[in-house]
């Protein structure tokens, strides 16, 4: 398990202003049936090719790599396109793939992640020509307040809103008065989850008088495992915090969860796992019976709607922040935990959401407006 503080990036309080800039740009991605996003097969302008690198949790992580994939082969069936994707298993990969996708003519590449930022805003400045779309960050790399080029598009998502709903749902659920939390590395997408949840616990205890305690996560310094990767790291860092003693735990971090999940089990006891970008859930059945609920972000609509655009030639750079407002990010159902939870829970959840989106209730985050 680490204990450590969050990187402090150079210029990030400079990207954190593009970011507030940015929010509420952009429109709400529009959920279409699979395989019918806005065209007819077929229907892509001439030499469209959607292309699209993971970053080293793979493409089949059951989270955001995951699915972006799903977003674009949808869009990609509907405009009867086939799409080039190449996964990345390191860092170092991500300069390489980027070029290998250019050289192959592809005429829209799709970056997923915030590491692939520096990368990406290089590609798309030497080829400007070249339609980007970046998941979850704004490629402010030079930290002047604007997105590196004009041809990159950002898909961002205020997570910390959906996440401040599951900490409430987490404290209402708790019997230990203990809940945790843990992330791969801190990446601003990842201590957003961190950030929400936690001031959701505060706003259960503000709320009910009681005190719910949050571990792995002050607003400062928490645990990271060093990487996205259910590994050994992942195992230690969700066995110190089962070892404190909470009954609800939090992985950010793709497929960490499954390490967390692997230690619920070993530990014999009732803890419930909480689930992030994808209602994993749906997304890995294997792990449904441990899952309280998932924070949701529409990365694969989003995704599907960008890349529907582009290939009728409608392309827009213009960045898209998913709120609870326009449903860019949500709260999964509590699916087989429904049950287990107070009755009183949903009704209390629907009405913190309508606060938070009339701005009665304020969710703090590096992407609020």
């Amino acid at each position: 398990m680490t204990l450590s503080t969050p990187k402090k990036l150079v210029g990030i309080s400079a990207a954190a202003g593009l970011l507030v800039a940015l929010a509420g740009c952009g429109t709400a991605p529009e959920a279409t049936p699979s395989g019918s996003a806005g065209a007819e097969p077929g229907g892509a302008v001439d030499g469209f090719l959607p292309c699209m690198v993971s970053d080293f949790g793979g493409f089949d992580d059951k989270s955001f790599n995951q699915l972006g994939f799903e977003g674009l082969q949808k869009a990609s069936d509907a405009l009867g396109v086939e799409p080039i994707t190449v996964q990345s298993d390191s860092e170092t990969d991500f300069a390489p793939n980027l070029q290998n996708l250019v050289d192959q003519n592809c005429t829209m590449i799709i970056t997923v992640g915030f590491a692939l930022a520096s990368a990406a805003g290089e590609s798309a400045k030497a080829n400007p020509d070249i339609e980007y779309v970046s998941i979850d960050d704004p490629v402010d790399n030079d930290f002047d307040g604007k997105t590196d080029a004009p041809n990159i598009k950002p898909l961002l998502f205020d997570t910390s809103q959906a996440a401040f709903l599951a900490g409430y749902a987490a404290a209402s659920y708790s019997e230990a008065d203990k809940v945790g939390t843990f992330g791969g590395q801190p990446y601003p997408t990842v201590t957003v989850f961190m950030d929400g949840f936690r001031q959701g616990v505060e706003y259960w205890n503000e709320q009910k008088g009681e005190n719910v305690e949050v571990l792995g996560w002050d607003g400062k310094d928490g645990v990271f495992t060093g990487g996205f990767t259910a590994n050994q790291d992942a195992i230690n860092a969700a066995q110190g915090l089962v070892d404190q003693g909470v009954d609800v735990l939090l992985p950010v971090g793709g497929p960490i969860y499954q390490s967390a999940a692997s230690v619920i089990r070993d530990s014999g006891r009732d803890i419930a796992l909480i689930g992030v970008d994808a209602d994993v859930y749906e997304t890995d059945p294997s792990v449904a019976e441990l899952l309280l609920t998932s924070i949701r972000k529409l990365i694969d609509v989003g995704v599907e709607d960008a890349v529907t655009a582009a290939g009728k030639g409608e392309f827009d750079a213009a960045p898209f922040i998913g709120t609870l407002e326009n449903d860019g990010v949500g709260l999964a159902p509590f699916h087989d935990f429904e049950s287990k939870v107070s009755p009183d829970l949903q009704g209390e959840l629907d009405t913190i959401k309508a606060g938070i989106v009339d701005g009665s209730i304020t969710v703090d985050s590096y992407l609020a407006q």
